[in-house]
C-alpha cells in the first residue's frame, strides 16, 4: 500500500473535534487496504500562539512543508482577540496558505437531495446543487503592500489594503478553473468589478486572452462580482465553475456555501503548482466552517465539511479517486437515512453528535467497502 504523510493542525473551537471523526475514516481505508497514512499532529491559531506565542511554529511550518497534504481544522475565538495582529490565530492560516504557495482554493457548494429543505431558499433552487468556486488565495487585497495603519494626527487615522495582481497569477488561476470545468459542464464564470477596479480590468483581459488562446472549447462568461452574488441567490444553478480573486472568493463561497443548508457541510482544498520532477503538489485541505467558539466542546459540531476535505485530499492529492467517492456516498447515504447534526436539523425530529455522525458515515463506509 501507498504510505501518504499528512500533517494534521486541528486548530481551536470545533477544529479538534471534526478531526476526530477524520481520523477515524483514515483509519478505517488503512485497515481496508486503500491506503496508508503516516499522520503527524501540530499546533495552529490560538493554542499555537498560547503554546509558542505564534499563531504556527518554525517547526510546525517544516513538518507542513514536509507532508504530502496538510489537513487543517480551525483556528481563532474571542479569546485572541486582544492578541496582536501579526500572531493573530489566522495568522497561522494565512501563513500557510503563503509559504506552500497554496495558490488555488477550490470550494464546491452541492446540496444533496436530502437537505434541500435546510435551505434558506426553495428546494427547486438548490436541490441537485453542485457549483465549483476557484478562488485566488495568495494574491490580491490579503498580501498586497503597503498594509497599514497611519496616524493622521487630530484624531484621524487612515487604514490602507492594496489591491494587486500580476499577468501570471491571474493566468495561473484561470488555467485551473477551466480544466475543471472541462470535466464537469465546460463552462467558467469570471468575476471581478472592473467597472471600478484596474485589477479588475486586468484580470479580464488576461482570462479573456487565456481563454482564446488556450481554452476556446470551454463556454466564459464574465459577470461584476456584486451582480454574481446577486445571481447565485436568484438561480445558482446555472453556474458550473466560477473563478475570481481572493476578496471576492471568500465572499462569494460563503454565499454560495449558505444554499446548501450549512457552512458545516462544505469541505475545502488549497492547491499549489504541480512540481515537475516529482508529479506532486502542495496542499492543505480544510472545512469551510470557522472555529464556532459558542458550540465548542459541546459534541454537536457537523463533521461533514472536515471529513469531505479528507476526501477532497484523497482526490486531489493522491489519486485515490474511488475512495473520495464512496466517502461521498456514505455521506449522502447517511442524511438519506434521515440523521442530522444540530446545524442541518430542518425539521427532524432529534438530532446526532459529532460522533454520532462520523460513526454513521463510517458505517456506510463499512458497507460500500
Amino acid at each position: 500500500m501507498a504510505a501518504h504523510k499528512l500533517l494534521l493542525l486541528p486548530g481551536d473551537g470545533i477544529g479538534p473535534e471534526v478531526a476526530a471523526e477524520m481520523e477515524k475514516v483514515a483509519g478505517f481505508l488503512a485497515q481496508a487496504g486503500v491506503a496508508q497514512f503516516e499522520i503527524e499532529r501540530g499546533l495552529v491559531g490560538g493554542i499555537a500562539y498560547d503554546t509558542h506565542g505564534q499563531a504556527i511554529s518554525e517547526a510546525d511550518m517544516k513538518l507542513a512543508h514536509e507532508a504530502d497534504a496538510v489537513m487543517f481544522g480551525a483556528v481563532g475565538g474571542p479569546k485572541w482577540d486582544a492578541v496582536p495582529y501579526d500572531v493573530r490565530p489566522e495568522a497561522g492560516l494565512l501563513r500557510l496558505r503563503k509559504d506552500l504557495a497554496l495558490f488555488a482554493n477550490l470550494r464546491p457548494a452541492i446540496c444533496y437531495p436530502a437537505l434541500a429543505d435546510a435551505s434558506s431558499l426553495k428546494r427547486e433552487i438548490v436541490e441537485d446543487l453542485d457549483i465549483m468556486i476557484v478562488r485566488e488565495l495568495t494574491g490580491g487585497v490579503y498580501f498586497g503592500e503597503p498594509k497599514q495603519i497611519i496616524d493622521l494626527g487630530n484624531g484621524q487615522k487612515r487604514g490602507i489594503d492594496t489591491q494587486v495582481y500580476d499577468t501570471y497569477e491571474i493566468e495561473r488561476i484561470g488555467r485551473v478553473a477551466f480544466e475543471l470545468a472541462r470535466k464537469r459542464k465546460n463552462k467558467v464564470t469570471s468575476s471581478e468589478k472592473r467597472n471600478v477596479m484596474k485589477s479588475g480590468v486586468l484580470w479580464n483581459e488576461v482570462m479573456t486572452a487565456l481563454h482564446k488562446r488556450e481554452y476556446s472549447d470551454v463556454a466564459l462568461e464574465h459577470q461584476l462580482a456584486d451582480s454574481l452574488g446577486m445571481q447565485l441567490v436568484r438561480w445558482p444553478k446555472q453556474f458550473d465553475v466560477i473563478v475570481t480573486d481572493n476578496l471576492f472568493g471568500d465572499m462569494l463561497s460563503d454565499v454560495a456555501a449558505m444554499l446548501t443548508g450549512s457552512l458545516g457541510m462544505l469541505p475545502s482544498a488549497a492547491l499549489g503548482e504541480v512540481n515537475p520532477k516529482t508529479g506532486k503538489r502542495k496542499a492543505m485541505y480544510e472545512p469551510v466552517h470557522g472555529s464556532a467558539p459558542d458550540i465548542a466542546g459541546k459534541g454537536i459540531a457537523n463533521p461533514i465539511a472536515m471529513i469531505g476535505s479528507f476526501g477532497m485530499a484523497l482526490r486531489y492529492s493522491f489519486g485515490l479517486v474511488e475512495a473520495a467517492d464512496m466517502i461521498e456516498k456514505a455521506v449522502s447515504a447517511v442524511l438519506d437515512s434521515g440523521l442530522r447534526t444540530a446545524d442541518i436539523k430542518g425539521q427532524a425530529a432529534s438530532t446526532v453528535s459529532t460522533t454520532e455522525m462520523g460513526d454513521a458515515i463510517l458505517g456506510e463506509l463499512k458497507k460500500l467497502a
